[in-house]
């Protein structure tokens, strides 16, 4: 029986942490709802306490989405979990999101802070967060960094307190694959706790293998993934939501884990995100990508003329999306062929071998050719 996997859609909060995005609250509130219909099982909307326009923003997603937890950031201070409760007081369900880093170069170099100091202020933090909202999450920030033996106790000192998941991200994208599964295996081990409570996992992307430690993690018990939407986050992003729940189904066999999300919105949630923060997806991203399925080589193409199955392992109609098999200086007769009688033109054999002749002569010079670049040098001699 496949386990469920919650996803933790933090677009609006740590995607908005990249360079140059602002949203304005009716842009998260459009964001949010889709999200809502995407299917995602809590929405992060924002650090309610960093700004005015954050806090607002906060609050309209709270107050506009109906099935999903609605979830503010919030360091382990009072000023900021009584911002984050009052954002969320319209929400259905709440979820406030307290961190503070536990590795040491955090803790001495950026909090100053002596460990039991830490200890202490997630204890009153996670305490205080529980009897202002319906759940707390709790992240040891730079988690895979931290001493394992600090992270367990910290985890488990978080549960008794209050908070109803935990939180292990690798915040700097330290981690290999392997190392971060062991990671988790080991804090639960140490923090027998962690039975009482949700085990997430939120990686980045600075050695792009946000996606990979994110699966990993999966492999190695946690049951809430936290991802944005064409992986955007702070530097060099977050694991891509789209690629993890493809993964996840394409490869259930092998996970034996299944998410909520609706597939079939994956197109239109991507576009509108790429839309409203103006970060625009590159052409080779998994998934949603415009190259995603687009087929240019002539053994490409044959295939997916005779089967799609041959070169495609997801069906892009279902997300939403289309195939293309685009003509270029490696495309073949076939799919040649198949461009002029969608076009409408057809050709006997002897004529449709003269307008490939022409058509490879021009894709060796130039990096786009059309159909009427190909028939019009006919017209022109």
């Amino acid at each position: 029986m496949s386990r469920r996997i919650t996803i933790f859609d933090t677009t609006l909060r740590d995607g908005e942490q990249s360079p140059g995005i602002a949203l304005s609250p009716d842009e998260k509130v459009e964001i949010g709802t889709q999200l809502e219909r995407l299917g995602v099982d809590i929405v992060e909307a924002g650090f309610a306490v960093s700004s005015p326009g954050d806090f607002e923003g906060v609050r309209a997603v709270a107050a506009a989405v109906e099935r999903p937890t609605v979830a503010s950031l919030a360091r382990t201070r009072k000023e900021d979990i009584d911002a984050a409760a009052e954002a969320l007081a319209n929400a259905r369900r709440s979820r406030i999101h307290v961190f503070i880093a536990t590795s040491r170069i955090h803790m001495e170099r950026k909090l100053r802070l002596e460990p039991e100091e830490v200890v202490e202020q997630t204890r009153w933090a996670c305490g205080y967060a529980r009897s202002l909202a319906d759940e707390v999450e709790f992240s040891c920030e730079d988690a895979t960094r931290s001493e394992l033996d600090f992270a367990a106790r910290i985890c488990g000192e978080a549960v008794r307190a209050g908070a109803t998941t935990i939180n292990l991200p690798d915040t700097v994208g330290y981690c290999l694959p392997d190392e971060y599964s062991e990671f988790l295996r080991e804090v639960a081990k140490r923090c027998p706790e962690l039975e009482h409570a949700q085990l997430s996992v939120h990686c980045h992307d600075d050695l792009g293998l946000a996606v990979a430690n994110t699966l990993a993690g999966i492999q190695a018990g946690a049951t809430q993934v936290e991802a944005t939407v064409n992986g955007l986050g702070e530097r060099a992003g977050n694991a891509a939501l789209e690629e993890v729940v493809m993964a996840l189904r394409v490869r259930e066999k092998v996970f034996g884990a299944q998410t909520g999300v609706n597939v079939g919105e994956i197109g239109r949630t991507s576009k509108l995100v790429e839309q409203l923060t103006g970060y625009r997806v590159q052409r080779n991203k998994a998934i949603v990508g415009a190259s995603a399925f687009a087929h240019e080589a002539g053994i490409h193409q044959d295939g997916m003329l005779k089967d799609a199955e041959t070169y495609q392992i997801m069906d892009p109609t279902e997300l939403g999306l289309v195939m293309s098999l685009p003509l270029g200086k490696h495309s073949g007769r076939h799919a040649f062929a198949r461009a002029c009688g969608e076009a409408g033109i057809e050709l006997e054999r002897e004529a449709l071998n003269e307008a490939f002749a022409r058509f490879k002569q021009l894709a060796d010079t130039q990096k786009h050719v059309t159909l009427g670049d190909v028939f019009e040098e006919v017209r022109v001699q």
